[in-house]
């Protein structure tokens, strides 16, 4: 099939866009990198055939600025946008703007984010396709207070309040007590409406030691679907992931294998293009959704590692229209891969720690591989997320590939400024976590990290 994507405009920034650039060069793609005034030194601006600054440091005047990214597309004579993650990139309104524009946007159609990016229309679409979901409110909460106390008891305490537009672990509230519902919903609801503009709730019951289990799946525009196993991202703080790893440890071959088979059927349900990612959460034996993410993941690189594929390359090529060129019985997962996010902030008190790095050594060796757009003498601005890059060792076994992430730990030398690399060495060295199957409580627990 002929190529149609010639000139690729990466709507993106730090180690996602030069991860995209790189992808692009070995498909033969002309590369735009978009900057705000604070990255027009970055690796990733240098390194692109082209690169438009698209407005100023915040990211609601650049990275976000819609039309912006769409007349640098215009101006460059690009024809597709990659939005990696973060930003726009599971903003269906974006999505219809790039394809209205008639570029190629990367990604599944703005209706399938659309339904995906609202937690409700998502659990219940996913009930109707067989997906297993935690017992809840199965929709919005009712208005009547009696009905919620109701529903509430139905499902039983404790349960948890979540806003139908959240993500991140943003609009979560634990309600304990029924006593304690109806301040709870206020205050959620107040909150909700603050940082997504819904206040649009829905309840579930609170698993009290769940695994964060997520499955990878691909799809081209032709009706192929298949799965690339599973991850492990129970190691998270504020429901934020810290290190993530593939396969997940204690999931059987027969349980990876059904629940990749129900992603996979949702899939063909929906029509979904693209790569995307089921999470779940994982206790006693059962999975139960939380949401799809329709856009490529921070932690892809682990699932890369153990099957071989690219999947930042087969993203590109099925936005072009390209078939896989693989099925489900050509997968194969060999030995096991951990990630850890590499942040510029301080170990102990998690405050973000921009500045100049004077120096930094990368570590490399067998099975490393280390993503990163951060260089000798790049400052790191205060304005966008403080990840600055991520360390990923893949080994025979689990235990070679935490091995060789300790060693790439303290090989991995960071000056200038602060990075949590001493709390991810602490971590590889907890019995509970080298033990495998930590839940989502493991940091707070083991290390008290709120």
């Amino acid at each position: 099939m002929k190529r149609r994507i010639r000139k690729l405009v990466i709507a993106n920034r730090g180690e996602i866009a030069l991860r995209i650039l790189r992808a692009c060069r070995q498909l033969d793609i002309l590369t735009v990198a978009l900057h705000s005034e604070a990255d027009h030194e970055a690796k990733y601006v240098r390194l692109a055939d082209e690169s438009v600054c698209i407005g100023p440091p915040t990211a609601r005047d650049s990275y976000l600025n819609m039309a912006a990214v769409i007349a640098a597309a215009e101006v460059t004579d690009a024809n597709a946008i990659h939005p990696g993650y973060g930003f726009l990139s599971e903003n269906a309104d974006f999505a219809e703007q790039v394809k209205e524009s008639n570029f190629i946007f990367v990604g599944p159609d703005p209706e399938t984010i659309r339904i995906m990016g609202d937690k409700i229309t998502a659990i219940t679409t996913m009930q109707d396709m067989g997906v297993p979901c935690i017992p809840g409110s199965n929709g919005q909460i009712p208005q009547s207070v009696d009905d919620l106390a109701t529903l509430a008891n139905q499902i039983g305490y404790p349960l948890l309040l979540k806003a139908s537009g959240g993500g991140g672990g943003k609009g979560m509230r634990k309600v304990l007590h029924e006593q304690d519902l109806f301040e709870a919903v206020k205050l959620t609801s107040k909150e909700a409406l603050a940082a997504f503009g819904n206040d649009a709730l829905y309840m579930e019951r609170y698993l009290d030691s769940p695994r964060h289990i997520e499955i990878q799946v691909l799809a081209d525009q032709h009706g192929n679907v298949l799965h690339l196993g599973d991850r492990d991202c129970s190691i998270q703080r504020r429901y934020q992931k810290v290190i993530e790893e593939s396969p997940a440890p204690g999931i059987s071959d027969q349980q990876r294998s059904e629940i990749g088979r129900i992603c996979v059927n949702a899939c063909e349900q929906m029509q979904y293009k693209g790569v995307g990612t089921f999470e779940f959460l994982f206790q006693d034996g059962q999975f139960y959704f939380i949401e799809m993410n329709t856009r490529i993941q921070v932690e892809h690189p682990v699932t890369e590692l153990v099957t071989g594929i690219d999947l930042v390359q087969e993203q590109i090529l099925i936005a072009d229209g390209h078939m896989l060129d693989f099925d489900q019985q050509d997968i194969s997962f060999a030995g096991h891969a951990v990630e850890c996010r590499i942040n510029a902030e301080d170990p102990e008190t998690f405050i973000p720690s921009p500045g100049q790095i004077t120096r930094i050594h990368i570590p490399g060796g067998p099975g490393v591989r280390v993503d990163s757009h951060a260089y000798t003498n790049y400052s790191v601005p205060p304005f966008y997320d403080s990840l600055i890059g991520k360390v990923i060792t893949h080994g025979r076994s689990r235990k070679e590939a935490i091995a060789r992430m300790s060693g790439a730990l303290q090989e991995m030398q960071v000056e200038g400024i602060k990075t949590n690399i001493p709390m991810h060495q602490s971590i590889l060295q907890n019995q509970e976590f080298l033990q495998g199957q930590c839940d989502i409580h493991f940091l707070k627990n083991q290390f008290d990290f709120d």
